[in-house]
């Protein structure tokens, strides 16, 4: 539908470019000069452009008669001032304007087909997404909290688009059953179901070449969201009960108020799905976070109640009530806005609406966004928690991700140690760690003593020389004049230089080259040894075994000797079969 666009001649050349470009866009132009009647000229157009500024004979005049009509007003070699749609530095890009231009006109039809109201920043840039977006033949996906608009939004992208001489049919989603739903959008044949009495076109066919908006889609059971699926991707799909395929072109626009990427990530929602649908986005701010558009939604519904219930004028609100409505946090959004005025529309024609006649819950103070006490389920309060509730999900989620994350980052570097041996040498009282040449090589030695302080930990291949612990250097008790390899230096030694230890008995007195741990509350006992073909599961049924027996079946006792928590060690014993050994059964807890 062509609309007029009306250009002074104060710049003649520009206003030549200017119509040739808003005529090739298919629109009508009017060239007005400075003389003109600013009313009748503004009368029906759908945008002004001042070719030389607001400082031009005539141009302030026409630009108020413009604003007065709700029309854009465009000014070349003028400053951004309040009441101008775009202002444009001289000299201006003729393709800018006319693009620009058109993009207001949509805009301002978009307004009148679907009742969006707004100017602030952000209903702006929907405006501009809705207008780029409509006539490309993609799904869409609108989010946004309960009573935003979705639907309008919807309606805007269909009468946009090549498709608006189509159908255009909205399903709500979470309204319908799983076995009805499936019928109504695919259709069914007859006899597929108790009832079927006939066939029966669904709402894909009856949308065909037009557009349909499956709203709450979050709501639509995983069965359906395959099917949905098949549709997206081949056009295609079977009636229920039915053998034959039904092919069909329509766009779908579906919206939700929940979180999709998160139902992902819980499985209640298709990925493949959500990345279908999800090709192109807008997303619709909360009443809250535009608040300035408030009284211009009043003004709307005041008029649009009006007409509908042929009610008296309606004198309007006080300054005090719209500051009560601009401070509320509009749970229900615009939908909540809608019905109260409508209900002042109805109860109060004639009448000024003054801050005592606000309903009270609006005229509180704004509620406190800080966490309360969660009620029970399905309780009064659950509603109000819903933002915070769905954020502590959200973040749950998310930590449910990274720790599948980990467990797999885990179980591959598990996986590519296994063909390592461990070393693991703890001290004991008055122990000292010397060489033993009779130590087979390729042995690991595990001695856990209470409590375990960890002198080493070294990876070797079996065949290759193990490293222990040394004191510092200096001889041994036996006078060798070997050097000693102290703990923090194990790291760094040539493994092929140094043959495997083991810890042997206790000495009454440390020499100068011994090595002396921490005091332990146990006695000293035999080491755990590990030799080649015994499996990890083995090796840790013999090391718990030796700290049972070590406790003297004390399981809290053996537990911490072995770094572990105690409910960690009872699931051990019982995956290990060792629940039925003395050291083992006999638990003697202390009190």
């Amino acid at each position: 539908m062509a609309e007029t666009v009306l250009v002074t001649t104060h710049d003649l050349p520009l206003a030549g470019q200017l119509r040739t470009g808003f005529r090739a866009a298919g629109h009508r132009v009017d060239l007005v000069t400075a003389y003109a009647d600013a009313d009748s000229a503004a009368a029906d157009s759908a945008l002004v452009v001042l070719t030389a500024g607001l400082d031009a004979k005539g141009a302030e005049a026409l630009a108020e008669a413009g604003r007065a009509r709700g029309v854009p007003v465009f000014a070349v070699g003028a400053a951004p001032a309040p009441g101008l749609a775009a202002a444009f530095a001289a000299p201006a890009d003729p393709e800018e304007v006319v693009l620009m231009g058109c993009r207001a006109i949509d805009r301002r039809r978009l307004r009148a087909a679907t009742g969006i109201v707004g100017e602030t920043d952000a209903m702006i840039e929907v405006l501009e997404r809705v207008v780029q977006i409509a006539p490309v033949d993609v799904t869409v996906l609108v989010t946004g909290e309960s009573g935003t608009g979705k639907e309008l939004v919807a309606r805007g992208l269909h009468a946009l688009s090549a498709r608006r001489g189509k159908a255009f049919i909205a399903v709500n989603v979470a309204a319908l059953t799983e076995t009805l739903l499936e019928s109504e959008l695919f259709g069914h044949e007859k006899g597929a179901f108790t009832g079927a009495i006939d066939s029966r076109r669904g709402l894909f066919e009856l949308a065909a070449g037009g557009t349909i908006f499956l709203d709450e889609i979050g709501e639509m059971p995983l069965q359906t969201q395959t099917k949905l699926l098949r549709v997206l991707e081949q056009q295609e799909f079977l009636r229920v009960g039915g053998q034959k395929t039904v092919r069909v072109d329509v766009r779908i626009v579906a919206a939700t108020n929940q979180h999709l990427r998160d139902m992902v990530a819980a499985g209640t929602f298709r990925k493949d799905l959500y990345y279908r649908l999800n090709v192109l986005h807008i997303g619709l701010p909360p009443l809250r976070n535009r608040r300035e558009d408030i009284p211009l939604l009043v003004e709307a519904f005041v008029q649009e109640a009006g007409k509908r219930h042929d009610r008296g004028p309606f004198v309007g609100l006080s300054g005090e009530a719209m500051d009560i409505l601009v401070r509320h946090r509009w749970p229900g959004n615009v939908r909540e806005l809608r019905n109260l005025v409508e209900s002042m529309v109805v109860l109060a024609p004639g009448k000024e609406i003054r801050a005592e006649d606000i309903p009270s819950d609006l005229a509180e103070r704004e509620p406190s966004t800080a966490l309360a006490p969660l009620s029970a389920a399905g309780g009064e309060g659950v509603g109000v928690l819903r933002p915070q509730l769905e954020f502590v999900f959200r973040t749950m989620m998310q930590m449910k991700v990274d720790i599948e994350d980990l467990r797999t980052e885990f179980e591959a570097f598990r996986q590519s140690e296994a063909g390592a041996d461990v070393r693991l040498v703890t001290g004991r009282p008055e122990a000292k760690v010397q060489r033993a040449a009779d130590v087979e090589s390729g042995e690991i030695v595990y001695d856990r003593t209470e409590p375990d302080e960890v002198v080493a930990v070294e990876a070797v291949d079996a065949g290759e020389a193990a490293v222990a612990p040394e004191a510092a250097a200096g001889k041994d008790a036996a006078g060798a004049t070997e050097d000693a390899v102290a703990p923090e230096a194990v790291a760094g030694v040539d493994e092929a230089a140094i043959a495997p230890e083991t810890v042997v008995g206790a000495a009454e007195t440390p020499g100068d080259g011994d090595f002396v741990p921490a005091p332990s509350r146990s006695p000293a006992r035999e080491p755990v040894v590990y030799t080649a073909g015994m499996t990890l599961e083995d090796a840790e049924r013999a090391t718990i075994r030796a700290a049972l027996a070590a406790a003297s079946g004390n399981r809290r006792l053996a537990a911490e000797s072995l770094g572990i928590g105690e409910r960690t060690l009872y699931r051990k014993i019982n995956t290990l079969g060792l629940e039925d050994e003395p050291a083992a059964a006999g638990d003697h807890d202390e009190t």
